[in-house]
């Protein structure tokens, strides 16, 4: 008894919040839908403002941002970052040579050049760069007269076969083999820490212009046949993935000529097509806008966001438009069938409140995308699950019968 008196309370505390939703739902409908034209205009004004910020927005990378840093470990490592260096945020390039070994007047020659080259380059914190040739790299061993050390290149270096065997036996005792140094001595790396503001400007420091310096001044300049130069780091992926962003739009606007095709197709209505297109090309644009707005960039790794938006906000237009025209199968007015969808609109809240916290969250957050209420089609007022459907007219006959 005092397990079905528990049900039933909470079959009616349920029933009385669904009562709640359901009122605030006729009320905000009654409020949209009878100020229309206002409505309307209040959202052309805003689209405009966000538009015009989406335009603005750039990439935007950080290190810092791409790692969880409550994480004790990073925690642990950022305190001390200034004494890491080159653990964290730094530029790899691996010089190759494609004949014999390193030890070449020619090939050492190229590799002083290519340090020079990424000693310079603004936003390298040139305290921490390791090379052959830097004097940071060292050698040491322990001899009858005590501790002797020295620079990997000797001062007197001239490129002679001497000089050559010299840096060959000094590379030996400082323990860079495998480190600076490839095993089999057809390779050698240049570290290239990086600060996290430009030195000159005091702005976080832009990984496309890095990543664009280092090819010109790098890949460009010295590598050929016999040389080849690769390149790898935190930065580098960041500023490849920013020089692609103009590839990412292209694609996106395939996406949606291929969308609105599609959806013809299905629908043989070309305003309804352009209408839930436009539509959701115009959600994309307020999330965009909305980032510049709050401060925020375009992170590289969440330019998927945009496409998700967009496939989410078609999925809720195609449910609309079938809304709607099984509203006019029923003889509804045109003016009422708009309401009847309203719930739809409702329902598509949590998903767009979800993707807002894309930008806040770590990337695991991204699992959450795919929410299976944005394909559920058993609430009121969606095609299929309303009791007055006749059963004998399918959505496609609904769209294609109805304009």
């Amino acid at each position: 008894m005092n397990e079905q008196h528990v049900k039933d309370s909470l079959k009616g505390a349920v029933d009385e919040v669904e009562n709640v939703i359901l009122d605030a739902e006729i009320a905000i409908e009654r409020v949209v839908f009878g100020k229309r034209l206002w409505i309307l205009l209040a959202f052309v004004l805003v689209t405009v403002y966000l538009a015009s910020a989406a335009i603005k927005v750039r990439p935007d990378a950080s290190f810092e941002k791409m790692v969880p840093v409550k994480h004790p470990y990073i925690a642990a490592y950022l305190e001390r970052k200034d004494e890491l260096t080159g653990l964290g945020n730094a530029v790899r390039i691996a010089v190759e040579t494609t004949e014999g070994n390193i030890f070449t007047e020619e090939y050492m020659e190229t590799l002083r050049q290519v340090s020079d080259e990424v000693f310079f380059i603004p936003g390298v914190n040139r305290s921490g760069v390791k090379s052959l040739w830097t004097p940071n790299v060292r050698w040491g061993e322990v001899t009858e007269e005590g501790f002797t050390g020295g620079t990997i290149v000797p001062d007197d270096y001239d490129g002679s076969d001497a000089s050559l065997a010299k840096v060959r036996a000094n590379i030996m005792k400082s323990g860079q083999v495998g480190n600076l140094v490839a095993n089999d001595f057809r390779s050698t790396i240049i570290l290239a820490p990086l600060m996290e503001t430009h030195p000159d400007t005091g702005e976080p420091l832009n990984f496309g212009s890095i990543s664009r310096k280092l090819e010109e001044l790098v890949r460009d300049k010295y590598q050929n046949d016999e040389i080849k130069i690769h390149m790898t780091g935190f930065a580098k992926v960041m500023g490849d993935l920013i020089d692609g962003a103009a590839q990412v739009a292209i694609f996106f606007l395939i996406a949606i000529v291929i969308t609105l095709a599609l959806f013809y197709v299905y629908s043989r209505c070309l305003p309804a097509s352009i209408i839930v297109v436009t539509c959701s090309v115009i959600a994309v644009a307020w999330q965009v806008g909305l980032l510049k707005v709050l401060g925020y960039g375009l992170d590289p790794y969440s330019m998927l966001i945009p496409f998700l938006v967009f496939a989410i906000g078609v999925s809720h237009g195609v449910q609309m438009i079938n809304a709607i025209m099984h509203g006019r199968v029923r003889g509804q007015e045109p003016r009422r069938c708009g309401p009847f969808c309203f719930p739809l609109t409702v329902r598509a809240r949590p998903d767009c409140i979800g993707l807002r916290w894309h930008w806040f969250c770590n990337a695991d957050g991204h699992r959450d995308t795919s929410d299976p209420r944005s394909g559920d089609c058993s609430q009121r007022g969606c095609p299929g699950g309303h009791p007055d459907q006749p059963r004998s007219v399918t959505d496609s006959d609904v769209l294609r019968g109805y304009r």
